[in-house]
């Protein structure tokens, strides 16, 4: 078994880390790709190709985990050469995942649900295929949705509406609270409420945000377009927040 990966960043990474199999091969290519991104590359168990045409040509599973902006294009440029599946984990809209499942012959529309770099994330998958990539369930857990393309892509973005504008809104309450010179005392008061663990998420929510502005605001792009923007009044400011 080949699985071949197009983007090189913690979800792929950390896949990489959790399928430990001597019956599994790992390729990519660092064709293009960032001086970072490279090293990442040389520090996982990956063999290394000189081109994705070529990696989409050996997987026997392909997975393109980059931005939503660049998974359609992704997809027109490497999908026609991908003959096993074309396993989608980019947080995409459903109108996105059905104009790549035009390029593709095997879609399988998926997320890693859970904190990308964690022990146990679950797979969420649907898909004709879906089913096939249940033998992963011995290394990750594997929630098979349905056979129908674009049912995990609304899911994720039913969640971005929540998880994203959140991030949005503790970012600006806690460097209020900082501006006070309050913001241990802030957290303090919302852990009575929220849990023992709520700081300790908070700050690592705020961080992953803020390290990822840009691949967060695609993402609001994203739900924005799909659904009714008259509807999505937080989903807008948080964008704009993000954008500053």
């Amino acid at each position: 078994m080949i699985i071949g990966f197009i983007g090189f960043g913690k979800v792929s990474q950390n896949l990489i880390k959790l399928i430990k199999s001597e019956d599994i091969l790992f390729i990519t290519s660092a064709q293009n790709r960032s001086p970072k991104t490279i090293e990442n590359i040389k520090q996982s168990d990956v063999e290394v190709l000189d081109s994705f045409k070529e990696v989409a040509i050996k997987s026997d599973i392909l997975i393109s985990a980059n931005s939503p902006a660049s998974a359609l294009n992704v997809s027109k440029k490497y999908g026609k050469y991908a003959k096993g599946i074309y396993l989608d984990l980019n947080n995409i809209s459903p109108d996105t995942t059905m104009k790549i499942n035009e390029h593709v012959e095997n879609l399988i529309d998926g997320a890693v649900i859970g904190k990308i770099d964690s022990t146990n994330p679950i797979l969420y998958v649907a898909g004709k295929k879906a089913e096939e990539l249940s033998f992963l369930n011995e290394f990750i857990q594997i929630k098979v949705i349905s056979e129908k393309i674009g049912d995990v892509s609304l899911l994720k973005l039913l969640r971005s509406t929540y998880t994203k504008t959140l991030s949005a809104l503790l970012i600006e309450s806690s460097n209020l609270a900082e501006g006070y010179g309050l913001e241990e005392e802030f957290f303090d008061i919302l852990t009575l409420t929220e849990g023992e663990t709520f700081r300790e998420k908070s700050k690592s929510r705020i961080a992953n945000t803020l390290n990822s502005k840009k691949r967060k605001s695609e993402e609001l792009d994203e739900i924005i377009n799909y659904f009714d923007s008259d509807d999505l009044i937080m989903v807008k400011a948080a964008l704009e927040r993000l954008s500053q």
